[in-house]
């Protein structure tokens, strides 16, 4: 089966070299017909799991669309040769093809096609390297913002934004959450809005930074039904906890399901924020342990050794 697909792919990959050859009554390549051929050829050796061969195919009907001026065929070419390399395991090759073949849909005036497909690679790359997937997404986003397809942007955004913060990146995390609550905001959903002051609450404690965390939540009171809801009051006792030293009440709201169902990254920020200075805790209700029920110098240490959440 797989020798067959290869016979076919070289009669194809025949007819397109004949297709591009000129004489004394052809003056011109048909670079139609060997796009076509190229494509048929690619698909062959597709099928033959012969990748790299097909990644060449797909390469050589680029050329031709190129030539015939039908750009948009060409970037999809050159996209499926992106896919080739990903057959291989060959992700920083396939991106590069990738992002060639966004750069052509927008000089073809298709953005849209150029942000989903850049959009595919973030989620191609994402495993193996998340720096790249970050950029991948904020450039679509700015695609689909440009275009005015504000909650197609704001779902990109918020894919980097959680990626930021697993790669601790926090201040480009604080950024990239602001531009999220604008966004929501501008289109009305004002529900993502609260979560996402909740998100920024949290990555401003990270970063040290409580009177940026303070500023968010009294900026959201501005937003209609935030002032009174659970994630503003969710947000109050955690800042005033944070403030006032008090493990216990910071605790609390970490580890309650308002936060600990969030998105993944922003729920592990959640469960392990630190009070600054140690925190306190409160006193035991009734003392334990030995005949005194004074705590020995281990069993003091042990109780912060878990960190607060």
């Amino acid at each position: 089966m797989a020798a067959q697909k290869i016979n076919e792919a070289h009669e194809h990959i025949s007819k397109a070299e004949k297709c591009l050859k000129t004489s004394f009554t052809k003056w011109k390549p048909d670079f139609d017909s060997a796009a076509s051929e190229y494509s048929k050829a690619a698909v062959c050796f597709k099928n033959a799991k012969q990748y790299d061969q097909a990644k060449d195919a797909y390469l050589k009907e680029a050329e031709c669309h190129t030539e015939n001026k039908t750009l948009f065929h060409a970037a999809k070419a050159i996209e499926q040769a992106g896919m080739m390399m990903k057959e291989q395991k060959k992700m920083p090759e396939a991106i590069q093809y990738i992002e060639k073949a966004c750069m052509m849909y927008m000089e073809n005036g298709t953005p849209d096609t150029a942000a989903m497909a850049l959009d595919r690679a973030g989620k191609l790359i994402e495993p193996i390297n998340l720096e790249k997937a970050v950029d991948l997404y904020q450039k679509a986003a700015g695609v689909f913002e440009n275009e005015d397809r504000l909650r197609q942007a704001v779902e990109l955004l918020g894919k980097a934004s959680r990626l930021l913060v697993r790669l601790n990146r926090l201040d480009e995390a604080a950024v990239a959450l602001q531009k999220e609550k604008n966004m929501y905001k501008e289109i009305e959903n004002f529900a993502m809005c609260f979560k996402k002051t909740t998100a920024q609450v949290l990555v401003h404690l990270h970063r040290g930074d409580y009177v940026a965390a303070d500023k968010c939540v009294r900026e959201s009171y501005s937003l209609p039904g935030y002032s009174g809801s659970e994630d503003c009051v969710a947000m109050e006792t955690l800042l005033q906890g944070y403030d006032e030293q008090d493990e216990d009440q910071v605790s609390r709201v970490c580890n309650s399901p308002l936060l600990k169902y969030m998105d993944n990254d922003y729920a592990k920020l959640a469960i392990s924020l630190r009070v600054p200075g140690g925190g306190k805790k409160k006193a035991a209700a009734a003392p334990q342990g030995g005949a005194s029920g004074a705590p020995t110098a281990n069993e003091e240490e042990d109780e912060y050794e878990g960190g607060l959440c």
